[in-house]
């Protein structure tokens, strides 16, 4: 029986939650100071993407008739008013933070200075810089020119407001584009001592104006800074006589004339420039108008370089060695021994690389197929692959050319791997490929054996340092079977195959777990032991979320550590009491899905790629694996423990008080993040 009323958090409402969390990352005192800087980098680079995506589509919910669209449970006009309101308040955080960091970055003789602190040796530095480095690259463009389609999303932009000093009625503006991806943001200047100075690319440019704009007369300046954000959502065009990356290219070449969702302007920009902005880019009362401090795109900050001592930022956990897995040994003949499990970053990547090199040049290996949704700029995967093409071994990738802001890669890679003889694989009509799979063929004794493995993330040596997930590396002739099910189901698109172990979607993921969940609430209606275990990026699917309130009020006891959106809502009484639910946010990214079912005592273990979401569920091709090797199930046990007796990082979710630390006062300090690597490193030995 449903539940009357259901309590859900808006999911949009949530996610704000979720970067709210980090935020407190660049307000921990306990965060290396440097690190803290680079939180308000993430922070900011989150909220970017949120409005490109999600503000936008509230934007284009406006004036639809609710009917007419199926995933919709609450109205956008009054999510985006409430969405301002949480931004705007966040906001002043973010500068109370930022101003905090400054000076705590000056007691540590570190000074982040503006044109007009400029010492006489450092102008001469900066203008140098400026005349062979900088000036080459600024391309102003006059605001009566200016056509909405001229500004680059994401990117920042010196609004210049231009005089003659003698002619007070001649007035102009121009915009340039500051080339942070030529330059980079800052500029480190020569050190004074034991002081030592950044100042940002803006800064260097307003500076030396004059070498710009002196030949037209012009010899007053003033510039502001502005930002601004468009829709990025692709409308992707279904002409079957075009290839999927021909229609691809063409939706991203929609993205940069996409309309605009936020204009962020510096809080000092004249009225009259502001409207006469806001008017070329056609930005409406709809759109965000943002005041802002003299610093913006504060993405950048990412980046930010430390130039003082090491211990302004992490202390490097470098990846450690798998057991099962000695040097110079195969492992593919250490897979057909027995299954293992890698837990990046804690172990190293490098295992999946040595796995593709071994696999490209083995005479046995007839054949590779592997799913790829976001590849490293210089991937050693791909390049593994095509390795093995130019070794003569049948190569099948699957490449997800819809991967969000991965799209323009990712075409660059199919073309790159088409003309080295790997079969590229595009695209399933209304469906991405989100799942994480390997499989390599090998002839032995004549017959054809396999090997697979089934990860939680993305085959990126990039983001496994900074990523935790995890990777099941198995001989499993079911699972492997199942395997390249999936594969010839990208192949042949419409023959759909019965899978033995796997759980896939969009075909039964959802009512599998369903029907766990049901398992376990008739467990606890017989008073039998009964509890769940879940560690999800995002839980939204709301028929799950129902079946969690009852099981909850059946007596399940159900623990979730979800790190980004959340619509359940933990501790209603009568809904759900039974339910804890807790948010880590630390320096690696939590991103392993893992899944821990009582079933009556026979504990049931699964990892997947796929979130609880609606897209996940009914629109993307996703796994969840099995896992039955004991030693990996207690390995994950052991780690959701871990994360779950977290009282440092660990946010208690919430709708009315979001975000409060989980703090017991007069228990032992555990670090979830920092007590995983040291229970790996005891393993070895």
């Amino acid at each position: 029986m449903p539940l009357e009323p259901v309590h859900l958090i808006n999911r949009e409402i949530s996610w704000l939650h979720f970067n709210a969390r980090v935020l407190q990352e660049a307000d921990d005192t306990s965060v290396p100071l440097v690190e803290r800087v680079k939180f308000l980098g993430i922070y900011s680079n989150n909220l970017d993407e949120f409005f490109r995506i999600r503000v936008a589509t509230l934007n284009r919910m406006l004036g639809v008739n609710k009917k007419m669209i199926a995933d919709i449970d609450s109205n956008p006009k009054k999510t985006l008013k409430e969405i301002a309101k949480i931004v705007a308040l966040q906001q002043k955080e973010f500068i109370r933070i930022f101003k905090g960091l400054v000076e705590e970055l000056e007691r540590d003789n570190i000074f982040i200075i503006d044109e007009r602190e400029l010492s006489q040796s450092h102008g001469q530095f900066v203008r140098t810089y400026f005349r062979e480095n900088a000036r080459s690259n600024l391309f102003p463009i006059m605001l009566n020119n200016l056509k909405a389609a001229s500004l680059k999303d994401k990117s920042l932009y010196l609004s210049v407001h231009l005089k003659v000093k003698k002619q007070p009625l001649l007035n102009r503006y121009a915009l340039i584009k500051v080339p942070v991806s030529q330059l980079g943001r800052f500029l480190i200047l020569p050190s004074e001592g034991s002081k030592r100075f950044i100042i940002l690319m803006e800064d260097v440019i307003r500076y030396c104006l004059d070498d710009i704009f002196a030949i037209f007369g012009f010899n007053q300046y003033q510039s502001y800074t502005v930002k601004f954000t468009r829709d990025a959502e692709l409308d992707i065009d279904n002409d079957i006589s075009k290839s999927f990356v021909e229609i691809m290219t063409e939706s991203l070449k929609q993205r940069t004339i996409a309309p605009p969702v936020r204009l962020i302007y510096d809080k000092d920009m004249p009225e009259d420039l502001l409207n006469a902005l806001a008017e070329k880019l056609r930005i409406t009362k709809r759109d965000t108008l943002v005041r802002s401090s003299i610093y913006q795109n504060f993405r950048d900050f990412m980046d930010f370089p430390n130039v003082g001592n090491p211990t302004l930022e992490y202390q490097q956990m470098h990846p450690l060695e798998h057991r099962r897995l000695p040097m110079n040994e195969s492992i593919i003949a250490k897979i057909r021994e027995h299954d293992f499990m890698l837990h990046y970053p804690y172990q190293s990547f490098n295992y999946l690389i040595d796995l593709l090199r071994e696999a490209s040049i083995d005479p046995q290996v007839k054949a590779i197929k592997m799913t790829l949704y976001r590849v490293a700029r210089d991937s050693s995967v791909v390049n593994a692959l095509i390795n093995a093409a130019r070794n003569g071994k049948e190569v099948t990738v699957f490449l997800e050319l819809q991967a969000r802001f991965d799209e323009e890669a990712n075409i660059f890679w199919s073309e790159k791997m088409q003309e080295e003889g790997v079969r590229v694989i595009q695209t399933i009509t209304g469906y991405k490929v989100h799942c994480k799979l390997l499989l390599i063929r090998r002839k032995e004794a004549e017959k054809n054996v396999y090997y697979a493995s089934i990860g939680t993330g993305n085959y990126n040596e990039t983001t496994a340092r900074v990523y935790a997930d995890c990777s099941l590396f198995t001989a499993d002739k079911q699972i492997v079977s199942d395997v390249n099910s999936i594969f010839h189901l990208f192949e042949s698109k419409y023959n759909l195959p019965k899978f033995k172990q796997l759980i896939v979607a969009p075909f039964n993921m959802r009512n599998y777990f369903l029907k766990l969940l049901n398992t376990e609430i008739k467990n606890a209606k017989s008073k039998k032991e009964a509890w769940v275990i879940l560690k999800l990026n995002n839980l939204v699917d709301q028929k799950i979320v129902k079946k969690l309130y009852e099981a909850s009020l059946a007596g399940v006891k159900i623990k979730l550590i979800i790190r980004g959106i959340c619509v359940l809502v933990p501790g209603i009484k009568g809904q759900s009491e039974n339910i804890e639910a807790i948010s880590i946010v630390d320096k690696y990214l939590e991103h392993s899905r893992i899944m821990v079912f009582c079933n009556g005592g026979t504990e049931k273990y699964f990892i997947t790629s796929a979130d609880w979401m609606i897209r996940n569920f009914d629109h993307r091709i996703e796994v969840a694996c099995p896992i039955y090797d004991k030693e990996i199930q207690k390995e994950l046990l052991t780690m959701l423990q871990i994360q779950l007796k977290d009282n440092t990082k660990a946010r208690l979710i919430s709708d009315k008080q979001p975000n409060q630390y989980r703090n017991e006062s007069g228990s032992l300090i555990i670090r979830s993040q920092e007590e995983t690597y040291r229970y790996f490193k005891n393993k070895l030995y």
